[in-house]
């Protein structure tokens, strides 16, 4: 994969990090089985995980149970470190919606182990991810942003950021305090609930009506 440039009203970022934050959704905690976490649970993809949209996705061959999981992604624009919650929009510069991919039973198995879990989550491919749309206030509301994932036309996860646990300001507030965030870094921001498989031959389809509409079909 070349070097991926997202442009945006004239200005072009080349992504840097991807951070994706797990268990934001109360009903995915549930359909999962896990807990409520009292902190963003953050991981990480790399850059070349990602996939423009309209591609085919292949099957990892490490796995046998391949889930979607639809989010809202954001695209930094400013750089910051201990941006506050009220600031915390201003550094966004594009917004799109994105699938974490997921080999569901190899999370399982290392999670089990208590072993870190990359190779179920970043794996080639595993970051499918939306045309960026510029963030916009009066255009977008992060706060009542609804998004939806279906497969084969069969509508599977439903969601809206107002159900999110951590909202997206004070995702990127914790984020900056962690890390210093820089221009082309890229956040998935949790998934609701409703993730399932995939098999070779879907084609899955993700919208949100702020955004826009895309896909992937998956092969062997």
């Amino acid at each position: 994969m070349s070097e991926l440039q997202i442009s945006i009203e004239g200005n072009s970022f080349t992504p840097n990090r991807i951070f994706c934050i797990g268990k934001n959704y109360d009903e995915h905690i549930k359909e999962l089985g896990g807990q409520t976490p009292k902190e963003p649970v953050v991981f990480m993809k790399p850059v070349s995980s990602i996939e423009v949209p309209f591609q085919t996705l292949y099957m990892p061959s490490h796995g046998k149970l391949l889930h979607h999981e639809v989010e809202v992604v954001l695209l930094i624009g400013k750089e910051g470190k201990n941006i506050p919650d009220l600031d915390a929009l201003s550094h966004i510069a594009g917004v799109t919606i994105g699938l974490d991919l997921t080999l569901r039973d190899v999370q399982g198995r290392l999670k089990k182990a208590g072993l870190p879990w990359e190779i179920s989550k970043s794996f080639e491919q595993s970051a499918p991810l939306g045309i960026f749309k510029s963030y916009n206030p009066d255009i977008i509301n992060l706060q009542n942003l609804s998004f939806t994932c279906s497969v084969n036309e069969d509508i599977r996860q439903q969601g809206n950021t107002c159900d999110m646990l951590f909202p997206i300001s004070s995702l990127i507030s914790i984020l900056s305090g962690w890390w210093v965030l820089r221009p082309g870094d890229i956040i998935y921001t949790g998934t609701p609930s409703g993730v399932g498989p995939l098999e070779s031959g879907d084609k899955v389809y993700i919208e949100s009506p702020a955004i826009g509409s895309f896909s992937w079909t998956l092969a062997y």
